[in-house]
């Protein structure tokens, strides 16, 4: 195959740098130009993407009919890896990182609840602790997903004591965790805004987290040298102006954060 030598690659390292300043010289113009516009290329974690967006595309892409909004639904390490080969601008997704060449811009707590089969024993309280969640009944997103870490984090769990099934799954969505807890006895732990999917008969499967409710924290996160602060901020005003009344009322309960490790 055809290789660079290693000064070659150095030069490709450079020249990489180069064009991502040319770049931010053009960006810094658009900036002070005062015009909110430009493109966006924006990363999403699948657990809040199908149900973030509704709140807050179509009326941001009216408000701003100059921005060209670029979407894409990745893994947490995926967005970090784009926005550090700046193939992203920003990301939406679950903070703290510990990623020293990123800046977190926090967004809104999402409180974490319990969705239940009607045959399991969790629907016999409205609140419960984390602590009362059978892991042998509870199904889990798969690897990969920063909501599988905070689950096992949040329930204290020891996988490796969850005993053998016939049938496992490690689902790849949450409405494939909400779909086989419909058809089979146990468990899901799901992010707040994924509620809004639910019909008013799943809406019974639904139990709540006893104080301190655990959240997670979600962020726009950026690169630390991004310029484009007008476009992030107008979508940080949008997002937050379209969040649920009953949500926002629930950021003033007491709360415990789980991170992603």
């Amino acid at each position: 195959p055809v290789v660079p030598t290693l000064i070659g690659e150095k030069i490709i390292a450079q020249a990489k740098i180069v064009l991502k300043e040319a770049a931010r010289v053009r960006d810094m113009v658009t900036e002070e130009s005062g015009r909110i516009s430009g493109e966006l290329k924006i990363g999403i974690i699948p657990t809040l993407a199908p149900y973030i967006l509704p709140l807050f595309l179509k009326k941001f892409l009216a408000k701003y009919p100059d921005i060209k909004l670029q979407i894409s639904e990745l893994t947490t390490n995926e967005i970090i890896h784009r926005i550090k080969l700046s193939r992203l601008d920003a990301g939406i997704l679950a903070i703290p990182l510990a990623e020293s060449d990123l800046v977190e811009i926090p967004l809104f707590n999402e409180e974490f609840v319990i969705y239940s089969s009607q045959k399991a024993g969790a629907l016999r309280k409205k609140y419960l602790l984390p602590t009362e969640l059978d892991i042998n009944s509870l199904w889990l997103i798969e690897e990969g997903h920063c909501l599988r870490n905070q689950v096992i984090n949040l329930c204290e769990l020891k996988l490796s004591e969850r005993r053998i099934h016939k049938f496992d799954l490690f689902a790849s969505s949450i409405e494939t965790l909400k779909k086989v807890v419909d058809l089979n006895e146990g468990v899901t732990v799901l992010p707040y805004l994924s509620l809004t999917d639910l019909t008013e008969e799943q809406m019974k499967s639904v139990r709540y987290f006893k104080p301190p409710v655990p959240v997670r924290k979600i962020g726009l996160v950026s690169f630390r040298y991004f310029v484009k602060e007008k476009l992030l901020d107008a979508l940080k005003d949008e997002i937050l102006e379209s969040l649920p009344a009953e949500m926002l009322s629930e950021l003033n309960k007491t709360v415990v954060r789980i991170d992603l490790e």
